[in-house]
Protein backbone atom coordinates (compact mmCIF):
# COMPACT_ATOMS: atom_id res chain seq x y z
CA UNK A 1 0.00 0.00 0.00
CA UNK A 2 1.33 3.18 -0.82
CA UNK A 3 1.73 5.72 1.94
CA UNK A 4 0.02 9.16 1.85
CA UNK A 5 2.70 11.55 0.46
CA UNK A 6 3.41 14.15 3.46
CA UNK A 7 2.29 17.17 2.12
CA UNK A 8 5.46 19.66 3.48
CA UNK A 9 8.26 17.56 1.75
CA UNK A 10 6.91 16.02 -1.41
CA UNK A 11 8.35 18.21 -4.28
CA UNK A 12 11.77 18.05 -2.79
CA UNK A 13 11.71 14.57 -1.77
CA UNK A 14 10.09 13.17 -4.91
CA UNK A 15 13.35 12.74 -6.42
CA UNK A 16 13.49 11.82 -10.56
CA UNK A 17 15.56 9.00 -11.42
CA UNK A 18 19.27 8.88 -12.74
CA UNK A 19 20.79 7.09 -15.48
CA UNK A 20 23.55 5.12 -16.45
CA UNK A 21 24.87 5.65 -19.71
CA UNK A 22 28.51 3.76 -20.22
CA UNK A 23 28.68 3.26 -23.72
CA UNK A 24 28.53 4.22 -27.29
CA UNK A 25 25.77 1.61 -28.15
CA UNK A 26 23.83 2.55 -25.72
CA UNK A 27 23.80 5.79 -26.11
CA UNK A 28 23.14 5.21 -29.74
CA UNK A 29 19.85 2.47 -28.76
CA UNK A 30 18.52 5.20 -25.99
CA UNK A 31 18.86 8.30 -27.58
CA UNK A 32 18.92 10.67 -24.56
CA UNK A 33 16.46 14.61 -24.50
CA UNK A 34 18.37 17.04 -22.80
CA UNK A 35 16.27 19.69 -21.62
CA UNK A 36 17.19 23.11 -20.61
CA UNK A 37 15.22 26.07 -19.33
CA UNK A 38 16.10 29.98 -19.72
CA UNK A 39 18.20 31.52 -16.99
CA UNK A 40 15.75 33.24 -14.49
CA UNK A 41 17.95 36.73 -13.49
CA UNK A 42 19.02 36.29 -9.79
CA UNK A 43 18.01 39.26 -8.45
CA UNK A 44 14.29 38.73 -7.32
CA UNK A 45 11.67 36.43 -6.81
CA UNK A 46 10.39 34.24 -9.36
CA UNK A 47 6.58 35.17 -10.63
CA UNK A 48 3.84 33.55 -12.37
CA UNK A 49 4.86 35.02 -15.67
CA UNK A 50 8.33 32.94 -15.28
CA UNK A 51 6.36 29.89 -14.40
CA UNK A 52 3.91 29.93 -17.45
CA UNK A 53 6.07 30.39 -20.55
CA UNK A 54 9.26 28.21 -19.83
CA UNK A 55 9.29 26.31 -16.46
CA UNK A 56 5.90 24.71 -16.24
CA UNK A 57 6.01 23.25 -19.68
CA UNK A 58 9.34 22.35 -19.72
CA UNK A 59 8.52 20.00 -16.62
CA UNK A 60 5.30 18.74 -17.66
CA UNK A 61 7.42 17.59 -20.75
CA UNK A 62 10.17 15.88 -18.99
CA UNK A 63 7.74 14.40 -16.52
CA UNK A 64 5.91 12.91 -19.42
CA UNK A 65 8.73 11.58 -21.24
CA UNK A 66 10.03 10.16 -18.12
CA UNK A 67 6.82 8.04 -17.18
CA UNK A 68 7.12 7.24 -21.05
CA UNK A 69 10.17 5.37 -19.88
CA UNK A 70 12.35 8.18 -22.13
CA UNK A 71 15.77 8.98 -20.65
CA UNK A 72 15.51 12.57 -19.99
CA UNK A 73 18.11 15.36 -18.40
CA UNK A 74 16.54 18.84 -17.52
CA UNK A 75 19.28 21.26 -16.34
CA UNK A 76 18.54 24.41 -15.48
CA UNK A 77 20.28 27.44 -13.56
CA UNK A 78 20.52 31.28 -12.11
CA UNK A 79 21.45 34.20 -14.61
CA UNK A 80 24.20 35.27 -11.53
CA UNK A 81 25.83 38.62 -13.78
CA UNK A 82 25.15 41.87 -14.60
CA UNK A 83 24.73 45.93 -13.24
CA UNK A 84 21.45 45.13 -11.87
CA UNK A 85 23.30 42.15 -9.59
CA UNK A 86 26.06 44.55 -8.59
CA UNK A 87 23.31 47.72 -7.66
CA UNK A 88 20.85 45.00 -5.60
CA UNK A 89 24.06 43.67 -3.78
CA UNK A 90 25.01 47.18 -2.69
CA UNK A 91 21.86 48.12 -1.35
CA UNK A 92 21.53 45.10 0.51
CA UNK A 93 24.99 45.75 1.77
CA UNK A 94 26.22 41.87 0.60
CA UNK A 95 28.68 41.32 -2.07
CA UNK A 96 27.38 40.16 -5.36
CA UNK A 97 27.98 36.51 -4.74
CA UNK A 98 26.27 36.79 -1.37
CA UNK A 99 23.55 38.49 -3.45
CA UNK A 100 23.45 35.72 -6.08
CA UNK A 101 24.14 32.58 -4.23
CA UNK A 102 20.61 33.75 -2.17
CA UNK A 103 18.73 34.03 -5.14
CA UNK A 104 19.86 30.89 -6.96
CA UNK A 105 18.53 28.96 -3.13
CA UNK A 106 15.90 30.86 -3.71
CA UNK A 107 14.78 30.10 -6.84
CA UNK A 108 15.11 26.34 -6.38
CA UNK A 109 12.87 26.35 -3.66
CA UNK A 110 10.65 28.30 -5.42
CA UNK A 111 10.75 25.86 -8.17
CA UNK A 112 10.71 22.44 -5.84
CA UNK A 113 7.21 24.00 -4.02
CA UNK A 114 5.25 23.74 -7.33
CA UNK A 115 6.99 20.81 -8.08
CA UNK A 116 9.07 21.93 -11.06
CA UNK A 117 12.06 19.30 -10.66
CA UNK A 118 15.61 19.57 -12.24
CA UNK A 119 18.46 17.26 -12.77
CA UNK A 120 20.69 20.16 -11.76
CA UNK A 121 20.13 23.57 -11.00
CA UNK A 122 23.53 24.92 -11.34
CA UNK A 123 24.25 28.93 -12.32
CA UNK A 124 26.31 31.44 -14.49
CA UNK A 125 29.06 32.09 -11.51
CA UNK A 126 30.05 28.34 -11.11
CA UNK A 127 33.71 27.71 -11.82
CA UNK A 128 32.34 25.25 -14.49
CA UNK A 129 30.54 27.60 -16.52
CA UNK A 130 33.17 30.46 -16.16
CA UNK A 131 36.22 28.08 -17.42
CA UNK A 132 33.86 26.86 -20.25
CA UNK A 133 33.11 30.38 -21.52
CA UNK A 134 36.53 31.47 -21.88
CA UNK A 135 37.25 28.18 -23.42
CA UNK A 136 34.51 29.00 -25.83
CA UNK A 137 35.46 32.47 -26.63
CA UNK A 138 39.29 31.16 -26.90
CA UNK A 139 38.11 28.75 -29.92
CA UNK A 140 35.92 31.37 -31.35
CA UNK A 141 39.40 33.62 -31.86
CA UNK A 142 41.17 31.16 -33.07
CA UNK A 143 38.60 30.32 -35.47
CA UNK A 144 39.15 34.09 -36.70
CA UNK A 145 35.62 34.84 -35.45
CA UNK A 146 36.50 37.79 -32.84
CA UNK A 147 37.93 40.72 -32.93
CA UNK A 148 38.31 43.78 -31.30
CA UNK A 149 37.72 47.79 -31.78
CA UNK A 150 37.15 51.12 -30.43
CA UNK A 151 33.70 51.57 -29.70
CA UNK A 152 31.89 54.86 -28.35
CA UNK A 153 29.72 54.01 -25.60
CA UNK A 154 26.96 55.77 -23.42
CA UNK A 155 28.56 56.73 -20.18
CA UNK A 156 27.04 57.84 -16.64
CA UNK A 157 28.83 61.36 -15.37
CA UNK A 158 26.45 61.43 -12.35
CA UNK A 159 26.73 57.76 -11.61
CA UNK A 160 30.65 57.36 -13.07
CA UNK A 161 30.13 54.67 -14.99
CA UNK A 162 29.83 52.87 -18.00
CA UNK A 163 26.13 52.06 -18.55
CA UNK A 164 25.26 48.61 -19.69
CA UNK A 165 22.71 47.87 -22.12
CA UNK A 166 20.03 47.20 -19.43
CA UNK A 167 20.61 50.71 -17.94
CA UNK A 168 20.26 53.11 -21.22
CA UNK A 169 16.47 53.17 -21.88
CA UNK A 170 14.83 55.11 -24.32
CA UNK A 171 12.76 54.50 -27.61
CA UNK A 172 13.27 51.24 -30.05
CA UNK A 173 14.33 52.31 -33.59
CA UNK A 174 11.98 50.08 -34.99
CA UNK A 175 8.93 49.92 -33.84
CA UNK A 176 8.94 53.31 -32.01
CA UNK A 177 8.36 51.88 -28.56
CA UNK A 178 8.89 53.70 -25.78
CA UNK A 179 10.94 52.73 -22.63
CA UNK A 180 12.42 49.93 -24.28
CA UNK A 181 16.16 48.76 -23.08
CA UNK A 182 18.91 49.34 -25.40
CA UNK A 183 19.61 45.72 -25.81
CA UNK A 184 16.01 44.36 -26.42
CA UNK A 185 12.74 45.84 -27.46
CA UNK A 186 10.28 43.94 -25.68
CA UNK A 187 7.19 44.85 -28.10
CA UNK A 188 8.86 43.81 -31.45
CA UNK A 189 11.74 41.28 -30.50
CA UNK A 190 14.49 43.31 -32.04
CA UNK A 191 17.84 44.28 -30.99
CA UNK A 192 18.43 47.93 -31.48
CA UNK A 193 21.41 49.07 -33.24
CA UNK A 194 21.04 52.48 -31.40
CA UNK A 195 18.22 53.26 -29.00
CA UNK A 196 16.55 56.67 -29.28
CA UNK A 197 16.03 59.72 -26.82
CA UNK A 198 18.78 57.61 -24.65
CA UNK A 199 18.11 57.76 -20.52
CA UNK A 200 20.49 56.08 -17.83
CA UNK A 201 18.34 53.81 -16.09
CA UNK A 202 19.74 54.43 -13.02
CA UNK A 203 18.96 58.30 -12.15
CA UNK A 204 17.04 59.14 -15.48
CA UNK A 205 19.67 61.73 -16.43
CA UNK A 206 20.72 61.84 -20.48
CA UNK A 207 24.21 60.01 -20.30
CA UNK A 208 27.25 60.98 -22.82
CA UNK A 209 29.10 58.75 -25.22
CA UNK A 210 32.87 57.78 -24.10
CA UNK A 211 34.56 55.16 -26.18
CA UNK A 212 36.10 51.90 -25.09
CA UNK A 213 38.02 48.81 -26.46
CA UNK A 214 35.57 46.23 -27.04
CA UNK A 215 35.75 42.64 -28.35
CA UNK A 216 32.97 41.41 -30.77
CA UNK A 217 31.88 38.15 -32.36
CA UNK A 218 31.44 38.35 -36.19
CA UNK A 219 27.51 37.28 -36.45
CA UNK A 220 27.56 38.49 -39.46
CA UNK A 221 30.07 35.45 -40.71
CA UNK A 222 27.01 32.99 -40.21
CA UNK A 223 23.94 34.57 -42.24
CA UNK A 224 24.11 31.61 -45.17
CA UNK A 225 24.54 29.18 -42.31
CA UNK A 226 22.14 30.20 -40.04
CA UNK A 227 20.09 30.75 -42.81
CA UNK A 228 20.04 27.00 -44.11
CA UNK A 229 19.72 25.39 -40.12
CA UNK A 230 16.45 27.09 -39.98
CA UNK A 231 15.55 26.16 -43.18
CA UNK A 232 16.07 22.68 -42.92
CA UNK A 233 15.00 22.31 -39.39
CA UNK A 234 11.41 21.82 -39.17
CA UNK A 235 10.97 21.36 -35.52
CA UNK A 236 10.91 24.92 -35.33
CA UNK A 237 7.76 27.43 -35.19
CA UNK A 238 6.94 28.63 -38.77
CA UNK A 239 6.18 31.88 -38.30
CA UNK A 240 9.03 32.41 -35.69
CA UNK A 241 11.33 30.89 -38.59
CA UNK A 242 10.06 33.40 -41.10
CA UNK A 243 11.00 36.64 -38.84
CA UNK A 244 13.89 35.48 -38.13
CA UNK A 245 14.66 34.54 -41.51
CA UNK A 246 13.38 38.18 -42.42
CA UNK A 247 15.69 39.90 -39.94
CA UNK A 248 19.15 37.65 -41.39
CA UNK A 249 17.75 39.29 -44.73
CA UNK A 250 18.09 42.74 -43.43
CA UNK A 251 21.75 42.05 -42.15
CA UNK A 252 23.52 40.80 -39.29
CA UNK A 253 25.07 43.20 -36.67
CA UNK A 254 28.31 41.98 -35.13
CA UNK A 255 27.88 41.11 -31.85
CA UNK A 256 29.61 43.37 -29.51
CA UNK A 257 30.58 40.32 -26.41
CA UNK A 258 32.32 42.50 -23.75
CA UNK A 259 31.32 44.84 -21.22
CA UNK A 260 32.91 47.37 -18.50
CA UNK A 261 32.17 45.64 -15.44
CA UNK A 262 34.11 44.19 -12.52
CA UNK A 263 31.14 41.65 -11.96
CA UNK A 264 31.26 38.77 -14.19
CA UNK A 265 33.39 36.23 -16.55
CA UNK A 266 36.84 37.90 -16.76
CA UNK A 267 37.86 37.82 -20.50
CA UNK A 268 40.99 35.48 -20.73
CA UNK A 269 43.42 38.30 -22.62
CA UNK A 270 45.96 40.42 -20.71
CA UNK A 271 45.03 43.30 -22.27
CA UNK A 272 41.44 42.99 -21.54
CA UNK A 273 41.24 43.67 -17.41
CA UNK A 274 37.99 45.82 -16.32
CA UNK A 275 36.34 43.76 -19.22
CA UNK A 276 33.84 40.79 -18.51
CA UNK A 277 31.77 38.95 -21.02
CA UNK A 278 28.06 40.30 -21.96
CA UNK A 279 25.43 38.46 -20.28
CA UNK A 280 24.33 37.11 -23.20
CA UNK A 281 27.71 35.23 -24.47
CA UNK A 282 27.51 33.36 -21.13
CA UNK A 283 24.49 32.38 -19.96
CA UNK A 284 23.27 30.18 -22.87
CA UNK A 285 26.16 28.53 -22.80
CA UNK A 286 25.60 27.49 -19.30
CA UNK A 287 22.92 24.92 -20.81
CA UNK A 288 25.95 22.98 -21.93
CA UNK A 289 28.47 23.51 -19.16
CA UNK A 290 25.85 22.49 -16.35
CA UNK A 291 25.43 19.14 -18.19
CA UNK A 292 28.37 18.64 -18.44
CA UNK A 293 28.58 19.07 -14.75
CA UNK A 294 25.60 16.32 -14.17
CA UNK A 295 27.56 14.02 -16.15
CA UNK A 296 30.50 14.35 -14.33
CA UNK A 297 28.84 13.97 -10.95
CA UNK A 298 26.53 10.96 -11.91
CA UNK A 299 28.94 8.91 -14.62
CA UNK A 300 32.41 10.82 -13.88
CA UNK A 301 32.81 11.34 -17.58
CA UNK A 302 32.53 14.69 -19.87
CA UNK A 303 29.16 15.12 -21.20
CA UNK A 304 30.20 16.55 -24.50
CA UNK A 305 29.04 12.82 -26.07
CA UNK A 306 25.82 12.33 -24.73
CA UNK A 307 24.97 16.37 -25.30
CA UNK A 308 25.34 14.88 -29.02
CA UNK A 309 23.96 12.04 -29.20
CA UNK A 310 20.73 13.78 -27.71
CA UNK A 311 17.71 15.35 -28.78
CA UNK A 312 18.27 18.89 -27.74
CA UNK A 313 15.01 21.42 -26.17
CA UNK A 314 15.54 24.59 -25.45
CA UNK A 315 12.33 25.83 -23.61
CA UNK A 316 12.55 29.57 -23.68
CA UNK A 317 9.92 32.80 -23.89
CA UNK A 318 9.04 34.72 -26.31
CA UNK A 319 11.46 37.65 -25.77
CA UNK A 320 14.35 36.23 -26.07
CA UNK A 321 14.01 34.52 -29.56
CA UNK A 322 16.31 36.95 -30.81
CA UNK A 323 19.11 35.33 -28.66
CA UNK A 324 18.43 31.64 -29.25
CA UNK A 325 17.36 31.55 -32.87
CA UNK A 326 20.71 33.54 -33.72
CA UNK A 327 23.19 34.27 -31.43
CA UNK A 328 23.08 30.64 -29.63
CA UNK A 329 23.57 28.57 -32.94
CA UNK A 330 25.90 30.90 -34.53
CA UNK A 331 28.45 30.40 -31.78
CA UNK A 332 27.84 26.98 -31.82
CA UNK A 333 28.72 27.04 -35.51
CA UNK A 334 31.69 29.08 -35.15
CA UNK A 335 33.23 26.14 -32.71
CA UNK A 336 33.05 23.84 -35.54
CA UNK A 337 29.70 22.55 -34.13
CA UNK A 338 31.70 21.05 -31.06
CA UNK A 339 28.67 21.28 -29.35
CA UNK A 340 25.32 20.32 -31.56
CA UNK A 341 22.27 22.60 -31.91
CA UNK A 342 18.99 22.57 -30.54
CA UNK A 343 16.59 20.19 -32.29
CA UNK A 344 13.23 22.40 -30.59
CA UNK A 345 13.01 25.57 -29.46
CA UNK A 346 9.52 25.14 -27.67
CA UNK A 347 8.77 29.20 -27.58
CA UNK A 348 5.98 30.47 -25.69
CA UNK A 349 4.03 33.84 -24.89
CA UNK A 350 4.08 36.21 -22.43
CA UNK A 351 1.54 35.63 -18.85
CA UNK A 352 -0.81 38.65 -19.02
CA UNK A 353 -2.65 39.80 -15.39
CA UNK A 354 -5.70 40.62 -16.41
CA UNK A 355 -4.83 41.72 -19.48
CA UNK A 356 -2.44 43.95 -18.48
CA UNK A 357 1.79 43.43 -18.83
CA UNK A 358 3.09 42.01 -15.68
CA UNK A 359 5.71 44.56 -14.06
CA UNK A 360 6.78 44.52 -10.58
CA UNK A 361 8.34 47.70 -10.49
CA UNK A 362 4.46 48.54 -10.79
CA UNK A 363 3.49 45.96 -8.33
CA UNK A 364 1.26 44.00 -11.22
CA UNK A 365 2.70 40.85 -10.72
CA UNK A 366 1.61 37.97 -8.49
CA UNK A 367 4.96 35.81 -6.43
CA UNK A 368 4.90 32.40 -6.80
CA UNK A 369 5.44 31.94 -2.95
CA UNK A 370 2.62 34.00 -1.65
CA UNK A 371 0.79 32.59 -4.31
CA UNK A 372 1.31 28.55 -3.27
CA UNK A 373 0.65 30.19 0.28
CA UNK A 374 -2.82 30.49 -0.45
CA UNK A 375 -3.83 27.87 -3.12
CA UNK A 376 -2.38 24.45 -3.82
CA UNK A 377 0.80 24.09 -6.27
CA UNK A 378 -1.18 22.10 -8.34
CA UNK A 379 -4.09 24.54 -8.85
CA UNK A 380 -1.68 27.01 -10.71
CA UNK A 381 0.13 23.74 -12.36
CA UNK A 382 -3.41 22.79 -13.97
CA UNK A 383 -4.74 26.53 -14.72
CA UNK A 384 -1.10 27.23 -16.62
CA UNK A 385 -1.49 23.97 -18.57
CA UNK A 386 -4.86 24.71 -19.70
CA UNK A 387 -4.41 28.55 -21.07
CA UNK A 388 -0.87 27.65 -22.73
CA UNK A 389 -0.51 27.59 -25.92
CA UNK A 390 2.00 26.03 -27.67
CA UNK A 391 2.71 29.52 -29.56
CA UNK A 392 4.21 33.15 -28.67
CA UNK A 393 0.60 34.28 -27.97
CA UNK A 394 0.23 35.98 -24.69
CA UNK A 395 -2.04 34.65 -22.70
CA UNK A 396 -3.69 36.23 -19.10
CA UNK A 397 -4.22 35.09 -15.70
CA UNK A 398 -7.30 36.16 -14.64
CA UNK A 399 -8.57 35.30 -11.11
CA UNK A 400 -12.61 35.15 -12.00
CA UNK A 401 -11.30 32.29 -14.99
CA UNK A 402 -9.08 30.53 -12.49
CA UNK A 403 -12.12 30.28 -9.91
CA UNK A 404 -14.22 28.88 -12.32
CA UNK A 405 -11.47 26.42 -13.98
CA UNK A 406 -10.05 24.98 -10.76
CA UNK A 407 -13.69 24.19 -9.25
CA UNK A 408 -15.93 23.37 -12.46
CA UNK A 409 -12.87 21.91 -14.78
CA UNK A 410 -10.72 19.96 -12.16
CA UNK A 411 -13.12 19.61 -9.00
CA UNK A 412 -17.07 19.18 -10.46
CA UNK A 413 -15.60 17.17 -13.56
CA UNK A 414 -12.15 15.40 -12.67
CA UNK A 415 -12.20 14.98 -8.89
CA UNK A 416 -16.02 14.37 -9.02
CA UNK A 417 -16.03 11.25 -11.03
CA UNK A 418 -12.85 10.08 -9.27
CA UNK A 419 -14.60 10.38 -5.56
CA UNK A 420 -17.94 9.34 -6.63
CA UNK A 421 -16.40 6.34 -8.07
CA UNK A 422 -13.74 5.13 -5.14
CA UNK A 423 -16.74 6.20 -2.53
CA UNK A 424 -18.99 3.90 -4.09
CA UNK A 425 -17.00 0.85 -4.43
CA UNK A 426 -16.10 1.63 -0.22
CA UNK A 427 -19.51 1.89 0.65
CA UNK A 428 -21.32 -0.38 -1.43
CA UNK A 429 -18.18 -3.39 -2.00
CA UNK A 430 -16.55 -3.08 1.35
CA UNK A 431 -13.66 -1.30 -0.99
CA UNK A 432 -13.31 -4.32 -3.11
CA UNK A 433 -13.29 -3.81 -6.43
CA UNK A 434 -16.45 -6.52 -8.33
CA UNK A 435 -16.09 -8.73 -10.91
CA UNK A 436 -17.50 -7.73 -14.15
CA UNK A 437 -20.81 -9.18 -15.48
CA UNK A 438 -22.29 -8.28 -18.95
CA UNK A 439 -20.20 -5.79 -21.58
CA UNK A 440 -22.96 -3.96 -23.56
CA UNK A 441 -22.30 -1.17 -26.03
CA UNK A 442 -21.67 1.32 -23.57
CA UNK A 443 -19.01 -0.39 -21.22
CA UNK A 444 -17.46 -1.33 -24.30
CA UNK A 445 -17.17 2.19 -25.76
CA UNK A 446 -15.43 2.78 -22.40
CA UNK A 447 -12.91 0.26 -22.47
CA UNK A 448 -12.39 1.84 -25.85
CA UNK A 449 -12.04 5.31 -24.34
CA UNK A 450 -9.11 3.62 -21.65
CA UNK A 451 -7.16 1.73 -24.50
CA UNK A 452 -7.00 5.21 -26.50
CA UNK A 453 -6.37 7.80 -24.37
CA UNK A 454 -2.97 7.02 -23.48
CA UNK A 455 -2.12 7.47 -27.62
CA UNK A 456 -4.66 10.29 -28.14
CA UNK A 457 -3.36 12.89 -25.23
CA UNK A 458 0.67 11.42 -25.83
CA UNK A 459 0.32 13.02 -29.25
CA UNK A 460 -0.15 16.41 -27.88
CA UNK A 461 2.33 16.36 -25.44
CA UNK A 462 5.19 15.19 -27.39
CA UNK A 463 4.39 18.07 -29.35
CA UNK A 464 4.53 20.16 -25.83
CA UNK A 465 1.12 21.00 -26.16
CA UNK A 466 0.41 21.16 -23.00
CA UNK A 467 -3.01 22.84 -23.13
CA UNK A 468 -5.01 20.01 -25.97
CA UNK A 469 -3.34 16.99 -24.34
CA UNK A 470 -5.23 18.76 -20.98
CA UNK A 471 -8.42 19.01 -23.03
CA UNK A 472 -8.22 15.59 -23.78
CA UNK A 473 -8.13 14.63 -20.16
CA UNK A 474 -10.81 16.70 -19.23
CA UNK A 475 -13.21 15.12 -21.93
CA UNK A 476 -12.24 11.68 -21.14
CA UNK A 477 -12.97 12.37 -17.59
CA UNK A 478 -16.57 13.72 -18.72
CA UNK A 479 -16.99 10.79 -20.52
CA UNK A 480 -17.15 8.61 -17.50
CA UNK A 481 -19.04 11.29 -15.52
CA UNK A 482 -21.74 10.27 -17.82
CA UNK A 483 -21.25 7.14 -18.49
CA UNK A 484 -21.37 6.13 -14.74
CA UNK A 485 -24.56 8.78 -14.31
CA UNK A 486 -26.35 6.81 -16.90
CA UNK A 487 -25.49 3.07 -15.74
CA UNK A 488 -27.20 4.50 -12.27
CA UNK A 489 -25.01 1.41 -10.00
CA UNK A 490 -26.76 2.63 -7.18
CA UNK A 491 -29.82 1.21 -8.53
CA UNK A 492 -28.74 -1.84 -8.23
CA UNK A 493 -26.03 -4.43 -7.18
CA UNK A 494 -25.82 -6.84 -10.13
CA UNK A 495 -23.55 -7.92 -12.74
CA UNK A 496 -24.45 -4.86 -14.75
CA UNK A 497 -23.12 -2.19 -11.67
CA UNK A 498 -20.28 -4.95 -11.41
CA UNK A 499 -19.04 -4.31 -14.91
CA UNK A 500 -19.69 -0.26 -14.42
CA UNK A 501 -17.43 -0.05 -12.05
CA UNK A 502 -14.65 -2.30 -12.92
CA UNK A 503 -14.30 0.05 -15.58
CA UNK A 504 -14.98 3.11 -13.99
CA UNK A 505 -12.00 2.28 -11.29
CA UNK A 506 -9.84 1.17 -14.21
CA UNK A 507 -10.54 5.02 -15.65
CA UNK A 508 -9.52 6.42 -12.32
CA UNK A 509 -6.28 4.28 -12.32
CA UNK A 510 -5.62 6.30 -16.27
CA UNK A 511 -6.90 9.32 -14.99
CA UNK A 512 -3.99 9.33 -12.19
CA UNK A 513 -0.89 8.62 -14.10
CA UNK A 514 -3.02 10.93 -17.14
CA UNK A 515 -2.69 13.39 -14.54
CA UNK A 516 0.41 13.11 -13.12
CA UNK A 517 2.61 14.97 -15.40
CA UNK A 518 0.50 17.63 -14.95
CA UNK A 519 -0.76 17.94 -11.24
CA UNK A 520 2.01 15.01 -9.77
CA UNK A 521 1.31 15.70 -5.78
CA UNK A 522 -2.49 15.33 -6.61
CA UNK A 523 -2.02 12.27 -8.89
CA UNK A 524 -0.26 10.68 -6.49
CA UNK A 525 -2.96 10.93 -3.52
CA UNK A 526 -5.00 9.36 -6.55
CA UNK A 527 -2.70 6.53 -6.56
CA UNK A 528 -2.74 6.34 -3.08
CA UNK A 529 -6.29 6.04 -2.94
CA UNK A 530 -6.11 3.12 -5.40
CA UNK A 531 -3.84 1.24 -3.12
CA UNK A 532 -1.17 0.32 -5.71
CA UNK A 533 2.02 -1.08 -4.72
CA UNK A 534 3.86 1.62 -6.32
CA UNK A 535 4.20 5.04 -6.89
CA UNK A 536 1.94 6.81 -10.15
CA UNK A 537 5.27 8.36 -11.37
CA UNK A 538 6.66 4.86 -11.63
CA UNK A 539 4.28 3.85 -13.70
CA UNK A 540 4.52 3.66 -17.77
CA UNK A 541 2.52 5.60 -20.01
CA UNK A 542 1.51 2.79 -22.13
CA UNK A 543 0.30 1.12 -19.42
CA UNK A 544 -2.30 3.68 -18.31
CA UNK A 545 -4.65 2.37 -21.63
CA UNK A 546 -4.80 -1.14 -19.82
CA UNK A 547 -7.12 -2.29 -17.09
CA UNK A 548 -4.75 -3.46 -14.73
CA UNK A 549 -6.87 -2.59 -11.52
CA UNK A 550 -8.50 -6.67 -11.48
CA UNK A 551 -11.48 -7.96 -9.70
CA UNK A 552 -10.81 -8.48 -5.78
CA UNK A 553 -8.16 -5.30 -5.11
CA UNK A 554 -9.35 -3.61 -2.39
CA UNK A 555 -8.74 0.08 -2.46
CA UNK A 556 -7.43 2.30 0.25
CA UNK A 557 -8.27 4.95 2.96
CA UNK A 558 -10.95 7.40 0.56
CA UNK A 559 -11.35 11.32 0.92
CA UNK A 560 -12.46 14.36 -1.36
CA UNK A 561 -8.75 14.91 -3.63
CA UNK A 562 -9.46 18.90 -4.03
CA UNK A 563 -10.98 21.31 -2.19
CA UNK A 564 -13.22 23.95 -3.60
CA UNK A 565 -12.25 27.61 -3.84
CA UNK A 566 -14.25 30.33 -1.80
CA UNK A 567 -15.34 32.91 -3.73
CA UNK A 568 -14.54 35.37 -0.79
CA UNK A 569 -10.97 34.26 -1.23
CA UNK A 570 -10.62 35.48 -4.82
CA UNK A 571 -12.36 38.50 -3.93
CA UNK A 572 -9.87 39.21 -1.73
CA UNK A 573 -6.90 38.55 -3.94
CA UNK A 574 -8.94 40.82 -6.69
CA UNK A 575 -8.61 43.40 -3.90
CA UNK A 576 -4.90 42.82 -3.19
CA UNK A 577 -4.21 43.98 -6.89
CA UNK A 578 -5.81 47.27 -6.62
CA UNK A 579 -7.04 48.48 -10.18
CA UNK A 580 -8.91 45.81 -12.47
CA UNK A 581 -10.55 46.89 -15.29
Amino acid sequence: MLSKPNSNNFYTNNKLSSYSLNSKEELEANKPIVITTALPYANGEIHLGHISSTYLPADIFTRFLRISKMKVFHVGASDDFGTPILIKAEKENKTPKEFVDYWNRRDLEDFNAIGISFDKFYKTSSIENQKFVQYIFNKLRSNGHIYEKEVIQFYCDFDNKFLPDRYVIGICPYCRSKDQYSDLCEKCGRVPEEILEPKCGICGQSPIKKTSKHYFFKLSNFSFELKEWLTRNKNLQEDIKNYVLHWIGEGLEDWDITRDLDWGIKIPLEDAKGKVFYGWFDNHLCYISTFNALIKERIGRHGKDIWNTSSIYHFIGKDIIYHHFLFLPAIRMGINREYKLPDYIPVRGHLMLHNKKISKSRNWYIGLKEFISLFKPDFLRFYIALISTSSQDDINFDWDIFYSTINNELIDNIGNFINRTLSFIKKNYDGIVPEPGVYYEEDKNGIKAIMNIAKDTGEFLHKTETDKALKTILKFSNFFNQYFQRKEPWCNKDSTAHTTLYISINAVRALAILLSPFIPKSAEIIWSQLNNNDKVHEESWEGLSLLKIPPGHRIGNISPIFKKIERKEIEKEKIKLGSID
